[in-house]
């Protein structure tokens, strides 16, 4: 009963796995036909959008290129209307420059039958004038290059007083205003500038309290004189001077040197060999301390910034030296204020014309003794230091030792004239003024008809006597400038020579 139970049991499964599976692949089917059916309509109706936007691209694209193409078109037709227009306007052209041809042509055959006809007539004019020129040297008995030369000279002479009474007018108004001027500019220049005269010796007087302090200087045998001359360079004079002692030397420095450490000895007490060189050495010291000191403080007083720390040693060292007996830093700045107020007066720049004239004998303050003139030496060193060239310019040529390239040059060249030939500012050595007098004459002897010849005013005149039948009025004139120029080109001298040319002609009779 079991076993039927549990056959019917899997006849039942089998049976109802066989309808269910029929079942199910009937439901598979039927999803699967009506999933195709869906599909194919979807895709139909893609396609038809597909096409839709297609044709509509399509249809834009054509009319975007009928649309350039007409444009094109349009372009060419343009293109081809101003081709036509050219044309026609090179037609026109090429017609006008044949007409221009013919027209040339035309002109070019009347100008030379105008040129031939000229030809001609030049020839009959030349034949006429062959004719009178034979007519006018039968008449006067001269050859035509004979009376040329004759027009010639006269001409020349005529010329040669015309141009000597222009060169007369000319200098006679440049001395009623540029003389004038000049004058003028220089004058107040001097007048702005505070001036002192201030004259340097070669020996300096050191004076003590009493002669007892004397005897100590001098030392055992003189040991501390001599001590003392060998430190400092100098020579120490004791004479029979109460409670004085000279200190000669040639160099202001080292006078400067010896007369501080006496003081400072005098004022110690203690005099002694190994004491002088401590002190001397001491002193050395402090005056080149003080040189630079002076260089800075110049610089500042004047107003000049910038220099280099050798040029203001050297402005310092100007204190204590002189040249023909007038201090060198004194005479320095003169120049230099001298020079700011002739720029300003000529419109240039005071400043640096300053700057210019305290430099400018830079060159008689060497370290060792040069070979080459102090203005060239100056301008040597103006340049190691980094100055200007204009700078080194005005300071080599203010001795004409170097050709002058700017306008500071002349300025301060002038400007140390006026401060050196000043009343008081120098002493000349008698041997050099008498020698300068007595070049100054020969040099006017030279010229063929001078007579005599005197140089007057301590030389700033030159009084030239010439003979009234040797040379002629006219040509006083032209010595006196040559003599000038000579003595300018060839002379050294202090401020100006006034050059007069005397010509006289006397006539002598007696009554007996």
């Amino acid at each position: 009963m079991s076993i039927e139970i549990i056959i019917a049991s899997i006849a039942g499964i089998l049976i109802g796995a066989v309808g269910g599976y029929c079942l199910f692949r009937y439901v598979i089917k039927q999803t699967y036909n009506n999933t195709i059916k869906d599909a194919e309509k979807e895709a139909e109706n893609i396609k038809s959008k597909k096409l839709l936007e297609v044709k509509e691209k399509f249809l834009n694209k054509k009319a975007e290129l009928e649309k350039e193409v007409n444009q094109r078109n349009s372009k060419f037709q343009q293109i081809e209307n101003k081709l036509k227009q050219r044309e026609i306007s090179l037609n026109q052209r090429h017609e006008e420059l044949i007409k221009d041809k013919q027209r040339t042509e035309s002109l070019q055959q009347s100008l030379e039958a105008k040129i031939a006809n000229t030809e001609r007539k030049q020839a009959e004019l030349d034949e006429l004038q062959s004719q009178e020129r034979t007519k006018l040297e039968n008449i006067s008995g001269l050859s035509a290059d004979q009376a040329k030369d004759r027009l010639i000279e006269s001409l020349k002479d005529e010329a040669r007083t015309q141009a000597q009474q222009y060169i007369n007018e000319i200098v006679d108004d440049a001395k009623m205003t540029a003389n004038k001027e000049a004058k003028r500019i220089v004058i107040q220049s001097i007048q702005r500038v505070a001036t002192e005269t201030a004259i340097e010796n070669s020996v300096t007087v050191f004076h003590l309290e009493s002669d007892e302090i004397k005897g100590r200087v001098i030392g055992r045998e003189g040991r501390n004189i001599r001590a003392l001359e060998a430190a400092t360079g100098t020579e120490l004079v004791v004479d029979d001077t109460p409670e004085a002692i000279v200190i000669s030397a040639f160099d202001p420095v080292r006078r400067e040197i010896c007369r501080l450490a006496l003081h400072q000895l005098v004022a110690d007490g203690r005099i002694h060999p190994a004491r002088i060189e401590e002190v001397v050495a001491k002193v050395k010291k402090q005056i080149e301390e003080e040189i630079i000191e002076t260089g800075k403080r110049t610089a500042i007083d004047m107003g000049i910034h910038g220099l280099h720390p050798e040029l203001i040693r050297i402005i310092g060292k100007m204190k204590y030296r002189s040249s023909y007996g007038q201090n060198l830093l004194q005479h320095a700045r003169e120049t230099a204020n001298l020079c700011a107020v002739m720029a300003a007066e000529l419109g240039l720049n005071p400043k640096k014309a300053r700057r210019a004239g305290l430099l400018h004998d830079i060159g008689k303050v060497p370290d060792e003794d040069p070979e080459t003139p102090h203005a060239l030496y100056g301008a040597k060193l103006a340049e190691q230091c980094k100055e200007k060239p204009d700078i080194c310019n005005a300071i080599g040529a203010h001795h004409d030792e170097m050709e002058m390239t700017t306008l500071l040059s002349p300025i301060v060249q002038v400007c140390d004239a006026i401060s050196g030939a000043r009343p008081g500012a120098r002493r000349e050595i008698v041997e050099a003024y008498i020698k300068r007098l007595h070049d100054l004459e020969e040099l006017a002897m030279s010229y063929p008809g001078v007579t005599k010849t005197y140089a007057i005013q301590a030389g700033r005149e030159l009084r030239v006597i010439v003979g009234a039948d040797k040379i002629t009025d006219a040509d006083t004139e032209t010595l006196s400038a040559d003599i000038a120029k000579k003595i300018q080109d060839e002379m050294t001298y202090p401020g100006q020579v006034k050059i007069t040319v005397i010509r006289e002609t006397r006539a002598i009779s007696f009554a007996k």
